[in-house]
């Protein structure tokens, strides 16, 4: 529990728009081995909404049941998603629309609280609800701090013992604050945040090092000092040198070695903030033409399943973690 170190990766995956990523069981057996052997402590996992209760009251859990025995058995925590609209309750026909009740959402989110309770402890409410991509109806997030409060209230009578973490934030401090000004504050027990920078920067590390001690400002400014920070996603493509990639959205898309050191100064770094409890590397293994850009290269592993450098890194971070404990 104690452990700093994870990752995001999309475990659910098996569908066209995907290129199947997990098809089969062997090969969601094969990565969470990998995990267990870099050193993984947590995985950040989507429980989809639309797969979980694709109709009204018509609750599937088989498919997350086996994942989340899998990763239980191999001692590996998760971070829950619970996230994106199912179209029989969607405000709009696309996936990325806010429930058109938020109560039939609250029902989504206790169901899988409740089932997964003595399993599962953390859950975050939504990815990115600052970002048109993952929330379209932006207002400055005055609707998802409405819905991250019906779920947390609904949450802690379903299990008191539970953790609920915001929907990571991409876009920066002003995000911070509307979470804050929009009456969030005792809506999240743990204040959750994406953070990007390109590694081909001069000092760009001192970018990553600075966020977090700023958004601790803005919450001590809040009287919730006492909360602690997890960056749920981090990270940076990794390529082979002379491989033709679109590039990624901060630019040229880093070399294997250059992803290597990056993700050794990241959590070197960040694991030093007291206020930091938790760092998840995005993503574990890489995607297949999802992104069609260098986003696809950010994992530690390759599509094949073969170890990048940064597997490496990751792997000596972590043991370099354990020893100093």
């Amino acid at each position: 529990m104690r452990s700093p170190f994870g990752v995001l990766e999309f475990l659910h995956w098996n569908h066209p728009w995907n290129n199947y990523k997990y098809s089969c069981k062997a090969d969601l057996e094969k990565v969470v081995a990998l995990m267990k052997e870099a050193g993984v402590g947590w995985v950040r996992m989507d429980f989809l909404w639309q797969e979980i209760e694709s109709s009204p009251g018509n609750f599937q859990f088989d498919k997350y049941d086996y994942l989340v025995d899998l990763l239980n058995r191999n001692n590996i925590k998760i971070l829950a998603l619970l996230n994106y609209s199912t179209d029989w309750a969607a405000a709009c026909p696309e996936w990325n629309c806010p429930p058109k009740d938020n109560q039939l959402f609250v029902n989504y989110a206790l169901k899988v609280i409740e089932h997964y309770k003595d399993r599962i402890k953390y859950w975050e409410i939504w990815n990115e609800p600052d970002s048109r991509t993952y929330w379209s109806a932006q207002d400055g997030l005055k609707s998802y701090c409405a819905l991250l409060r019906d779920v947390y209230i609904a949450a802690k009578r379903v299990d008191p013992d539970c953790k609920i973490l915001n929907g990571g934030l991409a876009n920066g401090l002003a995000s911070v604050n509307h979470l804050y000004d929009n009456g969030a504050k005792g809506y999240f027990d743990i204040l959750n945040i994406h953070h990007f920078e390109t590694p081909l920067n001069a000092n760009t590390i001192k970018a990553v090092i600075t966020y977090p001690k700023l958004v601790y400002k803005i919450m001590s400014r809040n009287d919730d000092a006492h909360k602690k920070i997890w960056v749920t996603e981090i990270g940076c493509p990794g390529l082979k040198r002379g491989q033709k990639v679109n590039n990624w959205w901060m630019g040229k898309n880093p070399t294997e070695l250059q992803q290597a050191k990056w993700l050794k100064d990241v959590f070197t770094e960040l694991t030093k903030d007291k206020n930091v409890e938790k760092v998840f590397w995005a993503f574990f293994r890489d995607c297949k033409g999802h992104w069609n850009s260098g986003v696809d290269y950010f994992g530690l592993v390759r599509w094949d399943f073969s170890k990048k450098p940064s597997f490496s890194a990751y792997q000596r971070c972590f043991n370099n973690w354990k020893r100093s404990r």
